[in-house]
């Protein structure tokens, strides 16, 4: 897969997360089967502006600082609960296979 079919295979697995439910962005990568959290990272700063990039956090369940409070209110928007800052992924991982 070359890179513009990666970053579009990677948008594509974003817009599929349900409102109230978040992945990581190890999940994404695994979904994709390409790449790793890292990578995910990267296409969602440079391209992520168009799809619902809130719902992919940090496999601690805590977002990312420069974007931290906008995307916890957005996952509230979305019915996540948010304990403490924190996102319990536990509750609201998204299951690509549901």
């Amino acid at each position: 897969m070359d890179r513009d079919e990666y970053v579009e295979a990677v948008l594509r697995a974003v817009e599929s997360i349900p409102p109230g439910s978040v992945a990581t962005y190890g999940d994404i990568a695994e979904y994709v089967g390409q790449g790793g959290p890292r990578q995910v990272g990267a296409i969602m700063r440079e391209y992520g502006g168009g799809v619902p990039w809130w719902r992919v956090i940090r496999a601690s369940g805590v977002p990312a600082d420069e974007v931290g409070d906008e995307q916890l209110h957005n996952l509230r928007s979305d019915g996540v609960r948010v304990t403490n800052g924190r996102v319990n992924l536990r509750e609201v991982r998204w299951d690509p296979t549901d």
